[in-house]
């Protein structure tokens, strides 16, 4: 009961289709160059090439200070109680500002660091996810917001109050006199 094989030729010819292979695409079409999509496409490319290459330890760190030095800022203006300007103190209104910089530093960090101005809440992210990636670079959401504040402290305490001309005395007059 052995089944009968018939061999064929190798290079046979192929049996007769009843239809017609289109022709291979061209890799680049001229009418391209006129559509919107193309140029989009170009654009996304470029933008991923863009954040895949310069987005950097640095860059997270710095977005992060910046941020958190943003916050800590408008914190530190909307309750200051020496503010000299008439009208300019209304306690109740202090949480409007704190909260639109909260809003700002959220909408322009997201997209680049997830926005790790508090070091509670990085903490506890990392935590809840417990792998190894969540703590490679975490140090990053801690040094970040602490050097963003202690710079938004200085320069409010001695730029913007002026402490330490305060306690040194002018620099413009002479002591000689």
């Amino acid at each position: 009961m052995a089944k009968e094989v018939s061999e064929e030729p190798e290079h046979a010819a192929p049996a007769h289709k009843d239809y017609s292979d289109p022709p291979p695409a061209p890799l680049f079409d001229m009418g391209e160059l006129r559509m919107w999509s193309f140029y989009r496409a170009i654009i996304a490319e470029f933008v991923a090439t863009l954040l895949f290459l310069y987005i950097t330890v640095a860059t997270v760190i710095g977005y992060t200070i910046i941020g958190t030095f943003v916050l800590v800022y408008t914190v530190f203006s909307a309750t200051d109680p020496k503010r000299s300007a008439r009208d300019s103190h209304v306690p109740v209104l202090a949480p409007l500002p704190i909260g639109f910089a909260v809003f700002m530093v959220h909408l322009a960090t997201i997209p680049i660091t997830g926005t790790g101005i508090n070091p509670a809440r990085s903490l506890g992210a990392a935590v809840i996810y417990n792998k190894k990636a969540a703590w490679d670079n975490h140090w990053i959401f801690w040094v970040g917001p602490f050097v963003g504040a202690l710079a938004a402290a200085a320069y409010h305490q001695y730029i913007l109050r002026a402490a330490a001309i305060k306690a040194l005395g002018s620099f413009r007059s002479s002591r000689s006199n």
